[in-house]
């Protein structure tokens, strides 16, 4: 469910017309609702009630300091993959105590910040880097907490491009080294073994591959208990889908999974951390674009708006669907008709649907991508030069600009043009 809906023939958002915001903001920028993103980390939360958790938001999703601020006040925490979502996180109130740093890349550099600014943990995903962890750790007289995330080697079945737990993925530990692993990370000084993490891939559409891991880690558990080591916290990933298409697909709930983590890792006594961002922030989102031409090709219609890959580059990268609806509600028994939906960029891959089904459509008239408010602002460019697409939030009755568009002279002026030439 979402707060996006048709209100005296307009699309809203919550309780403020999308027509409204168009004409004060421009387009094409993006909406959330705060809504909705509440509404979806409760389901989370609740689905842990009366088990030691926290929900870890993976800000990845999306990284807007309103958004992160929004969620912490809610007792979210945060999973942060670069010195600069760290950073975000801090800056929007979240605790150090609340973030933890994956990623296979971490340098020393950013070790250094996150242990002097505080953190919950470490997911270490090599032997390499927890050498390096432990050596910056000692040279600040810190201890760093960790978690070694462990590749169990199951098929999430999704996309192949967001599969994290597979033998040939770049992820984690192989789980049958695991054990020697853990021992390497219990004699290294500057570290500190708290427990397990595992994460197998993104917008996963059912439970059993879940089931899997979590299987492989609740037996590694016992295995390392009986070695010696402290595992107390089981950082289990996240990952959970949501349906982009209107085709009555429904993926498992946060309920459903809440279950399974009960079933599969409850008798351990562990605190159990999650990091859901997709579906936190997935459907809270849209990307409102205008349409500037309707097109006749030789055998299609072609709706060009001026929303483009660099906007919201999931379709041309993933072949990802988005639904395309129009921001004036179609009257009942309108006629439908299928357009190739384009954007303005100056490649064929600047495509967003073929053949949609859409009533039929002007140049002027308004129509949102919905489910993009995961992994749509943050992975925009300025590809063609083309400004970052501002961001807009609603509360109620209320809207706020959350990210302004630069202007052409702010995107120019960056650049730095040596004297020699």
């Amino acid at each position: 469910m979402d707060h996006f809906l048709y209100r005296d023939g307009v699309l809203h958002a919550e309780d403020v017309g999308i027509s409204l915001i168009a004409a004060a903001v421009g387009t094409p920028f993006y909406l959330y609702s705060s809504s909705t993103l509440l509404r979806h980390f409760k389901l989370f939360d609740d689905a842990l009630h009366g088990m030691d958790h926290l929900i870890c938001y993976a800000m990845k999703a999306a990284s807007n300091q309103a958004i992160l601020k929004l969620l912490g006040e809610a007792g979210a925490g945060m999973d942060v993959v670069s010195a600069g979502e760290y950073t975000r996180a801090r800056a929007a109130g979240i605790p150090g105590d609340r973030i933890v740093f994956s990623g296979v890349g971490k340098t020393r550099a950013e070790m250094e910040l996150v242990l002097k600014g505080g953190i919950r943990q470490f997911n270490v995903e090599s032997e390499p880097e927890m050498r390096v962890l432990s050596e910056v750790a000692v040279s600040l007289g810190h201890v760093a907490p960790i978690t070694i995330r462990i590749n169990p080697d199951v098929d999430a079945k999704t996309h192949a491009k967001i599969s994290t737990g597979k033998k040939e993925d770049k992820f984690g530990i192989p789980i049958l080294r695991a054990r020697e692993v853990y021992a390497l990370a219990a004699a290294l000084p500057g570290l500190k073994v708290i427990g397990i993490d595992v994460h197998i891939g993104s917008q996963l559409t059912e439970l059993e591959p879940y089931g899997l891991a979590y299987e492989k880690v609740a037996e590694l558990t016992e295995i390392l208990r009986a070695d010696g080591h402290e595992i107390s916290r089981l950082d289990l990933g996240g990952g959970l889908g949501i349906p982009y298409e209107n085709n009555n697909a429904h993926p498992p709930t946060p309920e459903d999974y809440g279950a399974l983590i009960r079933e599969k890792v409850g008798h351990l006594g562990c605190e159990i951390e999650i990091e859901p961002g997709r579906f936190i922030a997935g459907n809270a989102g849209i990307l409102v674009s205008e349409v500037i031409y309707v097109k006749e090709g030789e055998d299609r219609e072609f709706l060009i708006v001026d929303g483009a890959m660099n906007d919201l580059i999931r379709p041309a990268m993933y072949g990802a669907h988005h639904e395309i609806v129009p921001i004036i509600e179609p009257k009942a028994g309108a006629a439908y008709q299928p357009y190739d939906v384009v954007g303005p960029v100056c490649e064929s891959g600047d495509t967003f649907a073929k053949g949609r089904p859409l009533p039929r459509m002007h140049a002027g008239d308004l129509i949102a991508f919905r489910s993009a408010g995961a992994y749509g602002a943050v992975m925009a460019s300025e590809y063609n030069s083309r400004p970052l697409v501002p961001e807009v939030m609603v509360h109620g009755d209320q809207f706020a600009v959350i990210r302004a568009r630069p202007s052409l002279e702010d995107i120019i002026n960056r650049d730095i043009i040596p004297e020699w030439v």
